[in-house]
């Protein structure tokens, strides 16, 4: 490559944004810990930074579309008169996916680094500020997984963490890229995760959000005593740790044991993230999933006879190929009967590298958006029902400070509510008691809504972080 003059970081700040997913979020805290070693300080507006890195995403278009756009708008501020930028890293998957047509199409980027070399920026930054980086692309088949003797900055508020199980996935669903992107399945050893939980349980956090591509998988990788089930029970002993919550945990996966477990346990909270994407057998199979809608409902069903309280999250892709109006139909029966409480709801896009991409009779754009709307309506008035079960009743509610709108107003979650994607407890009276960020307190319903709820403080709890 043409080797560019050294670039000296007399201030060492950095800028950071992370795209996409929590399991990107994580990498990009673990790349701030690994600068933070060597003398970086994040600087909170890209005009002070000195390094800018995006962290980017792919997983479907409008996520290509938002880092690209995400790139350029931090290009600008390599120029004199806009900032101190003196080098632009692209990370994260798009640079795992596209590193050679970022390099052509987007010569303001100065590095770019894959999904399994992130823990590199360190001594590629170092290269690049000594004149002596041999490739601007930096990307091979992902193997690296961070450990709790990684560096790491938690930027999420103090109170929670999203806690990286394990990466990669060795589900090959036909629509899904993430494989390609991430690798194959490579899971965390219970003791790792427990003693990183234990760190995080010191600097404050009390809610840990369990993820990975594939929850379920966790551990087939690794020996015996690697398992769902012990991990969970390990966390649980963790002091200072109250809430634990489980994401992408597959429904064909589900085991009786670890149900029990979930309804039992007075820390893994009563929800779960699942993922089904559809309830029609045969649009399950062109997707490569190894189960039927009748099973769907059927896990559900048990999940709910053991723990009546669960909240279920899950995702939906509509117009997949081949979804003719009785699959549709299958799908909107689907979700009647399972009453999801969050739901996402994704058009299908064709993605390159995909097997779905060549699949035949493809649903028109028209059509998509059309039962996107259908599902969307059924939806709406399943969340309001399941919601209106919460008026009334009195649930703790971990507090996260004043509402965006008005000083008048606090905002939490309780044990339903994922942060930044389910919504909030909108706190309208404390009743003189005052309360803190992360305090978890007793809240009395008293509206609700499509997403949030609204109540007041009845009585504080007294596990408040010091």
């Amino acid at each position: 490559m043409n080797q560019s003059a050294p670039q000296i970081f007399s201030e060492r700040t950095v800028f950071f944004t992370s795209l996409g997913c929590s399991k990107n979020l994580v990498d990009s805290q673990v790349m701030l810990g690994f600068m933070g070693l060597d003398g970086f300080r994040v600087a909170m507006d890209p005009t002070e930074a000195e390094v800018i890195i995006v962290n980017t995403c792919s997983f479907i278009e409008a996520s290509k579309k938002e880092s690209i756009d995400t790139i350029l708008e931090m290009a600008d501020y390599k120029a004199e008169d806009n900032g101190k930028c003196k080098a632009l890293v692209v990370s994260g998957c798009m640079a795992q996916r596209y590193s050679l047509a970022l390099e052509d199409e987007l010569p303001e980027v100065d590095l770019i680094i894959g999904t399994g070399e992130y823990n590199k920026i360190v001594p590629l930054l170092k290269a690049l500020e000594e004149g002596k980086l041999t490739a601007k692309s930096h990307v091979e088949v992902p193997k690296y997984i961070h450990t709790e003797f990684d560096p790491r900055l938690n930027t999420s508020p103090f109170y929670m963490a999203w806690l990286k199980i394990s990466e990669g996935c060795n589900r090959n669903c036909t629509f899904c890229i993430i494989p390609t992107l991430r690798g194959k399945l490579r899971s965390r050893a219970v003791d790792s995760l427990i003693q990183e939980a234990k760190n995080l349980s010191k600097t404050g956090v009390r809610e840990l959000n369990l993820i990975s591509q594939d929850l379920s998988d966790y551990g087939v990788d690794l020996d015996d005593k690697n398992n769902l089930f012990d991990l969970l029970v390990g966390l649980e002993e963790v002091e200072g740790v109250d809430w634990i919550r489980l994401f992408y945990f597959y429904p064909d996966e589900l085991t009786n044991e670890v149900i029990d477990l979930m309804a039992k346990s007075k820390k893994i909270c009563s929800y779960l993230d699942m993922p089904v994407q559809h309830f029609s057998t045969q649009v399950l199979k062109r997707m490569n999933r190894k189960i039927t809608g009748d099973k769907i409902l059927e896990r559900i069903e048990r999940l709910r006879l053991k723990n009546p309280g669960i909240v279920l999250r899950t995702s939906i892709i509509v117009g997949f190929p081949g979804e003719t109006e009785e699959d549709f139909l299958e799908l909107l029966e689907g979700i009647k009967k399972a009453k999801i409480n969050h739901l996402g709801i994704f058009r299908y896009s064709d993605e390159e590298g995909t097997p779905a991409f060549r699949l035949k009779d493809k649903v028109p754009q028209e059509v998509i958006e059309e039962r996107f709307d259908r599902l969307y309506e059924v939806q709406k008035i399943i969340a309001e029902n399941l919601n209106n079960e919460f008026l009334g009743q009195t649930i703790d509610v971990l507090v996260e400070g004043k509402h965006e709108e008005t000083d008048l107003l606090l905002k939490g979650r309780h044990v339903g509510q994922a942060p930044d994607i389910d919504g909030n407890v909108i706190i309208n009276s404390t009743n003189n008691i005052a309360l803190s960020v992360g305090d978890i307190v007793s809240v009395k319903i008293t509206e609700v809504f499509e997403h949030d709820l609204i109540g007041e403080v009845v009585a504080p709890d007294q596990r408040k972080i010091q």
